[in-house]
C-alpha cells in the first residue's frame, strides 16, 4: 500500500461523496474519521466502500493524529478535509511524486483554491496560498492547535503542481454559525499562547513566514488590525476585482471574523482570570467563549504540562 487519505467528517452528506470520489483518483486505502455525524456521512462512506473510524471529536488536530495510529501502515498520507476535492492536474501531480518518489522530500504543499458561495476566491491574498497536505507516513503530525493547526513534517517539503478546491456548498447562515464557534477557539489558543509565551520554531516555508505576519499583526491595537487587515486585502491584494462575492468573502472573513476573535481575545485579558485556580478559570473562560468545559480543560491542562 503506497498512499493512504484520511478524510475528517461530520455531518457532511452535502460534501462527502464527491470528497470521496476525489480521493479514489489517488488511491483505494481512504479513511473516513467520523465523529458520529447525525445525518447520511456514515451510511454514504460506507457505500462508497472506504474504512470508517468513529471517533468523538474534540479538535482537528487530535482527531486527525489520532487516525493516524490507526490506518494501515503504508508510505504516504494525504489529508483531505470534507469539502474539498483535487484537480486533475494535482491528482496527476500526486501520482507521479508517489512514482518517482523523491527520496529528499518528505512532504509536500498543494496550492488552495477557496470558493465562497459557489465563486471562486482569486484576489485578496487568498489564493494561491500553499497547505502541507501530504508527508511520509510516519514523518508527519498535525500540531497540538484548536485552529489554524498544520501539519508538522521532519525534513524538506516541496510544492506540487495543482489545486486543492475548497468549495463548501453549505448557507451563508452555516458559515457564520461555524466562524462564531472557531472565533471562540482560536481566541483561546491566542489567550494561552499570551500566558504561556509559546512559539512556533517548528513551523518553516511558507507557513511559518503567516505565522510571523499573525504575531506583528496581534500587536497591533484591536482598533485598528481589523481595519488595515480588511483595507490591505480588499484594496491593496485586489480583493475588490472578485465583484460582490469578493466583498463580502473579505468582509465577513477578514474583518468581521478578525474582529469577532480579537473581541473575545480582549474580553479574556480583560477578565484577569487567575490560571492557577483550575476549575475556577475553566468555568470563566467557558463562559466567556460560550465553548465547552471539556475543551478549555483540556488545553489548559495541555499548556500546564507544556510548561514544566
Amino acid at each position: 500500500m503506497i498512499l493512504s487519505v484520511v478524510i475528517l467528517a461530520f455531518n457532511e452528506e452535502l460534501h462527502i461523496e464527491r470528497c470521496i470520489n476525489s480521493a479514489k483518483l489517488i488511491s483505494d486505502s481512504i479513511y473516513v474519521v467520523d465523529s458520529f455525524s447525525s445525518d447520511k456521512t456514515r451510511s454514504i462512506a460506507e457505500r462508497l466502500g472506504v474504512h470508517c473510524l468513529l471517533r468523538k471529536f474534540d479538535s482537528h488536530a487530535e482527531q486527525f493524529n489520532w487516525a493516524l495510529g490507526e490506518i494501515d501502515p503504508c508510505e504516504w498520507v494525504v489529508r483531505i478535509d470534507s469539502d474539498e476535492y483535487l484537480t486533475d492536474e494535482l491528482v496527476c501531480s500526486i501520482k507521479t511524486c508517489v512514482l518517482v518518489d523523491n527520496d529528499s522530500l518528505n512532504g509536500f504543499s498543494f496550492k488552495r483554491r477557496i470558493y465562497f458561495l459557489g465563486k471562486a476566491i482569486n484576489y485578496g491574498g487568498v489564493f494561491p496560498v500553499e497547505v502541507v497536505r501530504m508527508f511520509r507516513y510516519g514523518l508527519g503530525k498535525v500540531e497540538n492547535r484548536l485552529m489554524d493547526e498544520h501539519i508538522l513534517v521532519e525534513g524538506e517539503v516541496g510544492t506540487l503542481e495543482g489545486e486543492i478546491v475548497d468549495d463548501n456548498k453549505s448557507s451563508l447562515t452555516w458559515w457564520i454559525n461555524k466562524h462564531n464557534r472557531y472565533s471562540s477557539l482560536e481566541a483561546l489558543e491566542m489567550y494561552f499562547e499570551k500566558k504561556s509565551h509559546s512559539s512556533h520554531l517548528k513551523l518553516s516555508g511558507p507557513t511559518a513566514f503567516r505565522r510571523r505576519l499573525k504575531t506583528i499583526y496581534q500587536n497591533i491595537p484591536i482598533y485598528i488590525r481589523t481595519t488595515l487587515l480588511f483595507v490591505y486585502r480588499y484594496i491593496v491584494r485586489g480583493g475588490f476585482l472578485d465583484g460582490f462575492h469578493g466583498f463580502i468573502f473579505h468582509f465577513y472573513q477578514g474583518y468581521w471574523y478578525r474582529l469577532l476573535v480579537d473581541t473575545k481575545f480582549y474580553l479574556l485579558i480583560e477578565a484577569n482570570i487567575n490560571l492557577n485556580a483550575t476549575d475556577l478559570a475553566v468555568d470563566e473562560i467557558s463562559k466567556i467563549l460560550d465553548i465547552e468545559r471539556e475543551i478549555v480543560f483540556t488545553k489548559m491542562t495541555a499548556k500546564q504540562k507544556n510548561a514544566k
